[in-house]
């Protein structure tokens, strides 16, 4: 607590125990040496260079969506070849520095990206590992900003069109086929859409033997959520119900992998975003705590209505009810409203909880706002 009395806000704090217990999870449940199952982090979900040096040092790939992503991850240690790079606006630039680099697999989301990487692995003498990102027309049901299976979508083939694209990739001769990709969307907290994905996926390896070619690998993404509302309650996703779901559903050919993208399950419980009360302005109905963090530092309650669950880490004495609002000149700047709280003071320190995924990567510096350094607790 004295390291955030101190902090200069508003600022991210990761506990990095945690994260090392929460991958300790993972491990238990897929050991590095697993022959069928690759764990991939999305680095998406935090760039945060001492995160992705968590994820290295656990043996994880990483699933990448651009160059930038990429070089990140291998300046954090991990292998080349145990990265994916998916996306649908991958650029020419992007491709030439994946294909020198030798990551192990290109997820692919449209005809004329392959087009695009078989041209460009032909020009520097490479062939090209590619995956086809299918929609398996699955609904996650979670947020629409967030589902990503549905059959037409800006991510990846549609199931009717997989036959036309195949006949396509086969003709394309700097171009290794390895798999299939998919991803039915984020937050979800039931299994019964990883099983019924499970059985998509039976489907689709029957269309793609049917065209002559063989399924190396399955990449069933990431998705699986967590718990916002109790973070101390359940600070670990329940892996092990994730991962024996697919050990239950997936059935793998010999010598077949299943790859996982796992990114907020790993990371959101471990971070916070710390903020400092500016003022506690009275209205006629309402009583607003304004704090010195924003959208600029976390979007997602803006972007998403997502809702963080808020702490005042420096009082404790009775409780009322407020809204949370950030100082952007922006209506939207509202982390939370008809919040309950203990009575809130200028100079208190509040926790915006279960922040550590899609906070930091994606704060920005709009209002030319500037985030102050982030704290860790090892």
């Amino acid at each position: 607590m004295e390291q955030l009395r101190e902090a200069a806000t508003p600022c991210y704090f990761y506990d990095l125990q945690l994260l090392r217990e929460t991958l300790a999870a993972v491990r238990r449940e897929v050991p590095e040496n697993d022959p069928a199952f690759r764990v991939h982090y999305a680095v998406k979900a935090n760039s945060n260079p001492r995160i992705l040096g968590e994820m290295a040092a656990q043996g994880l790939g990483a699933d990448c969506v651009s160059g930038g992503e990429i070089e990140l991850a291998i300046a954090a240690g991990v292998p080349a070849g145990r990265i994916v790079f998916a996306g649908v606006g991958k650029t020419d630039e992007e491709i030439e520095l994946a294909l020198r680099a030798g990551i192990g697999c290109f997820n692919v989301e449209s005809e004329p990206e392959l087009l695009v990487i078989n041209e460009l692995a032909g020009r520097i003498g490479k062939k090209a590992p590619v995956a086809l990102r299918v929609n398996p027309n699955i609904d996650a049901h979670t947020h629409h900003y967030i589902t990503t299976g549905l059959e037409e979508n800006k991510f990846g083939i549609n199931l009717e069109l997989l036959p036309g694209v195949l006949r396509v990739l086969k003709g394309l001769e700097n171009l290794e086929f390895q798999g299939i990709h998919l991803h039915i969307g984020s937050q979800i907290l039931t299994m019964e859409p990883y099983a019924l994905l499970c059985e998509r996926v039976a489907e689709l390896q029957r269309t793609i033997e049917a065209e002559g070619l063989e399924l190396k690998s399955i990449n069933v993404g990431g998705g699986l959520g967590i718990d916002y509302e109790n973070p101390d309650a359940n600070p670990i996703p329940d892996f092990r119900e994730y991962f024996s779901t697919f050990r239950r559903h997936m059935q793998l050919r010999e010598g077949q992998t299943l790859h996982f993208e796992l990114g907020r399950a790993l990371v959101a419980q471990c971070g916070s975003l710390i903020a400092r009360v500016l003022y506690v302005k009275e209205g006629t109905a309402k009583k607003f705590v304004i704090v010195d963090a924003g959208m600029t530092e976390l979007i997602r309650p803006a972007l998403y209505g997502a809702h963080h669950r808020i702490e005042n880490l420096t009082s404790s004495e009775g409780e009322e009810t407020y809204d949370v609002v950030g100082p952007v000149c922006e209506s939207s700047d509202c982390f939370a409203t008809d919040e309950r709280l203990p009575l809130t003071h200028r100079g208190d320190l509040l926790a915006l909880r279960s922040a550590g995924a899609y906070g930091e990567a994606m704060s920005s510096a709009y209002n030319c706002r500037h985030l102050r350094p982030t704290l860790y607790r090892n």
